[in-house]
């Protein structure tokens, strides 16, 4: 029973035994029984929740090298009796660990949270009652329900099925469904081939079933790849960007590093002294606190993204959401209301029919497989009586016959009754009933059923075809007895667009998205719908033409398309690769079941709080209401993070990188170190304060109207451009320091200390906005931080702090001369800003 128990090929076990095995029955456990199990075997995940992950979180501010060998250099230290450096170097690396402890903690909390509120959840037998219960709550021994759309949540052996028909491609590969059905197997039988069982991570594509839990969490099949999986899954392209960057800078600094610390030595300057000072500068130049100012901005960002109903599961996305250029979606619901109503119910000669509109309630009322917006319009505008009818079987709705078939009977006498995707109910016709009574060959009405088919299309109608068949004293059918039906007639339903939503799609193009709609209705539907909201409905490309091309010939349609119709579901994800190829950045929001494939295939996959569980198992957002106006505040909000993103890379590599850039120099031709390696961490300590407040920052509308992406080579422009403006102010500073304090080490470090920190803390406001910074009014946060670092730096030297740090009390005239430098420096910096954007762009 237990998880860790091995449970050698249940497929090759009876249900019966595997059932007493378990210590269950066929009407599921009672909750005591799941609640004890639950907590002795733990939850079904693949990814054990790490109850230490304060801890680790903690731990991980601690893994840099850099820290790690100043750490030892500390130690080294204090072995050489210097104790006051030792104490200065660890409390620092403490301080700079905690705040970025702080930050990370609160930022992983605050998106567990989130995350809570879109969990995945399966219905169970629990007390001989059906319950839906989140998918890691499931145990061993457990009857689950499934329809389709649902998640496989564990490893299982059927006990029903019903044509249970499940897509395993997570786990064989395989591309289509595979069907699934009761029985007893050889043990030595291949995955694939296990047509008994079902896998965890898999879905059901259509039919329905019941099964018993065998294995969950770890001990399932998935649960043994798992760790691989996680490997493979592949960087947003905002991950890669961070990680050029962050090698970039790893170049940069140890040739920087290297060549300081073996000159210092050439010099014949102290060794420990000089080796400190390089690792100062290493900490200086390392934007250590990237990861944590990351894991701020997108947390942030995830917060504020949901307060506007649009929930992030995977953090990174939320930049991808920001860099997007192209959305694909369906256009029921989003482009529509998603509320379908039942418009007409007509024959072959165009009344409303009665039997129709009887026929149509009985498939919708009986019918077990899911629920779906076309029944519900069935059974809630137009009501008919079934109460004479008798319920016996289905063959149940999938996305290859596009049809669905039930079986009732009335006085002993049954008949099925299928609907469906116009074309496919009329393929498998051979009469067709123009009249009550009276039935001629298809053939002879076929032109005309067709032509009346185009007509209900061309008003922006839905339509599908209903036929039926005699089937005597038949009990249960098959899909396979879907041949000989008689046409009866059509079932027309429409779906307005939403009031605003030429509004909504405007605003999307004025953010530079292009919207692309990729449906299963025909050209005619998606034509009429697409000229209401204002799209170009003449450039429709069909299922069946691009069925016809090769991968190029997709390619280079797609950009000219705007209207996708007719499409199958593997046809999405094809359509989602060519426009990645064409270098797109594309989200596809998609809620149904043939959705998994394009939304995995998407940079952003998109989907809905009330989507199949298979759909919102594979995206990346979730939307908490069917809207694109939920959506477009949710790309405000991802560009948004963006910037502020990138805003602590420009800080930290303008004036962070001219400072350390002008010390390393300094230190060649000054006969003493510019500053102490405790000075410098110091420095790099208090201009870090400011830069976590970068979340909460207010962002320049200019820089959420475009897609912006990752660009290594902005950054080194701008690092370069900024870096060499900051250090002519820094040489200019030494010099006037050197002129002042001739030989008085400690007043010129005091001197420079204070010129440098507030200068980086100042030059925040001006490289945070392209804008002119009076006219770029700081989030409230960064501007208190900014001036408390000011005030804090200033009245340093004055403390009791200062001689341990080697500063001294600088007189009025001295300081009032820094400021000056500083105020030219901000100028400064803002004129060379307004010539910089102009000629390099992001």
């Amino acid at each position: 029973m237990a998880n860790s128990e091995k449970k050698p090929e249940f497929w090759n076990v009876p249900a019966s035994e595997m059932l007493q095995r378990l210590q269950t029955t066929d009407e599921g456990l009672k909750s005591s029984e799941s609640t004890e199990r639950l907590e002795k075997y733990g939850a079904n995940i693949l990814k054990p929740k790490n109850r230490f992950n304060a801890i680790k979180i903690l731990l991980s501010q601690f893994k840099s090298p850099i820290t790690i060998i100043l750490l030892f250099a500390a130690g080294l230290s204090s072995f050489l009796g210097d104790v006051t450096d030792t104490v200065i170097i660890v409390t620092i690396i403490l301080i700079s660990s905690m705040l970025g402890f702080w930050q990370e903690k609160g930022a992983a909390d605050a998106f567990e949270k989130l995350l809570s509120t879109v969990r995945v959840k399966t219905t169970v037998l629990r007390d001989g009652k059906e319950k839906e219960i989140p998918i890691e709550e499931v145990v061993s021994g457990d009857i689950i329900i499934l329809n389709a759309g649902d998640m496989i949540p564990a490893d299982s052996l059927i006990l029903e099925s019903k044509e249970l028909f499940v897509n395993e491609s997570t786990l064989t590969g395989e591309t289509y469904p595979v069907e699934k059905s009761t029985g007893v197997l050889k043990a030595e039988t291949a995955i694939a081939q296990r047509t008994n069982s079902l896998w965890m991570g898999t879905s059901v594509s259509s039919g329905s079933g019941k099964a018993l839990v065998v294995s969950t969490g770890k001990g399932t099949e998935f649960g043994k790849i798992s760790e691989t999986l996680k490997q493979n899954i592949p960087e947003t392209e905002f991950e890669k960007g961070v990680s050029r960057f962050g090698n970039f800078l790893v170049r940069v600094t140890v040739i920087m590093v290297t060549a300081i610390f073996v000159i210092n030595i050439y010099l014949q300057r102290p060794l420990l002294d000089s080796f400190l000072f390089s690792l100062a500068l290493a900490v200086g130049l390392t934007p250590q606190l990237l990861p944590a100012i990351i894991a701020v901005n997108l947390s942030h960002g995830a917060r504020e993204m949901a307060q506007n109903k649009v929930i992030v599961k995977r953090l990174a996305s939320i930049e991808n959401l920001g860099s997007m250029d192209l959305l694909c979606t369906d256009k029921t619901g989003t482009i529509t209301e998603g509320e379908l109503k039942l418009h007409s119910f007509q024959d072959l000669k165009g009344d409303q029919s009665e039997k129709i509109l009887l026929y149509a309630t009985l498939n919708a009322y009986y019918q077990k497989g899911f629920e779906n917006p076309i029944d519900r319009a069935i059974l809630t505008e137009k009501k008919a009586d079934v109460s004479q009818y008798e319920n016996l079987d289905e063959a149940p709705y999938d996305f290859i016959r596009r049809r669905l078939s039930i079986l009732v009977s009335k006085n002993g006498s049954s008949v099925m009754i299928t609907k469906g995707a116009f074309p496919n109910v009329l393929e498998v016709c051979s009469v067709a009933e123009t009249e009550p009574g009276k039935v001629v060959e298809i053939s002879e009405v076929k032109g005309q059923i067709e032509q009346k088919f185009e007509e209900f299309s061309q008003k922006g109608l839905r339509t599908l075809g209903l036929a039926y068949k005699d089937m005597g004293q038949q009990k249960t059918i098959k899909k396979e007895q879907e041949t000989g039906m008689t046409f009866l007639g059509f079932l027309a339903f429409y779906d307005p667009p939403k009031p605003d939503i030429a509004k909504t799609i405007d605003s999307m193009e004025k953010l530079g998205i292009s919207l692309k709609i990729i449906t299963g209705d025909n050209k005619f539907v998606a034509a009429s719908i697409s000229q209401e909201v204002g799209l170009e409905s003449s450039r429709i490309l069909t299922g069946s033409e691009i069925a016809r091309m090769d991968k190029e010939t997709l390619i280079k349609k797609v950009n000219d398309t705007d209207v996708f119709a007719e499409i199958e579901p593997d046809q999405k994800e094809h359509i989602i690769i060519a426009f990645k190829n064409c270098e797109k950045v594309v989200g596809y929001l998609g809620d149904g079941i043939n959705d998994a494939s394009a939304l995995h295939a998407a940079d952003v996959g998109i989907s809905v709080d009330s989507a199949a569980d298979v759909a919102k198992e594979a995206a990346d957002i979730v939307l908490m209401e069917k809207s694109l106006n939920a959506l477009v505040e949710g790309i405000k909000g991802g560009r948004k993070t963006f910037a502020n993103t990138l805003k602590y890379v420009f800080m930290a590599t303008s004036a962070n990188f001219g400072n350390m850039f002008s010390m390393a120099g300094a230190s060649l031709f000054l006969p003493f170190l510019p500053l102490l390696p405790t000075q410098v961490l110091l420095i790099n300590l208090l201009t870090d304060f400011p830069e976590m407040t970068i979340a909460t920052d207010s962002v320049d509308k200019e820089l959420v109207e475009n897609p912006r992406r990752w660009n290594v080579d902005f950054v080194r422009r701008f690092m370069i451009v900024f870096g060499i403006t900051s250090s002519v102010f820094d040489y200019m500073t030494f010099g006037i320091l050197l002129f002042i304090f001739p030989g008085m080490v400690e007043q010129f470090r005091t001197g420079w200390f204070i010129e440098s920190v507030i200068s980086a803390s100042m030059i925040v406001l001006v490289i945070r906005s392209r804008r002119p910074f009076f006219k770029s009014k700081p989030g409230k946060y960064l501007l208190a931080a900014t001036l408390f670092i000011g005030i804090v730096t200033l009245c340093f030297p004055l403390t009791p702090f200062a001689a341990p740090f080697g500063f001294k009390p600088l007189p009025i005239s001295i300081i009032l001369l820094i400021g000056v430098i500083i105020g030219i420096y901000i100028l400064t910096a803002e004129i060379v800003k307004r010539f910089f954007y102009k000629k390099v762009k992001l």
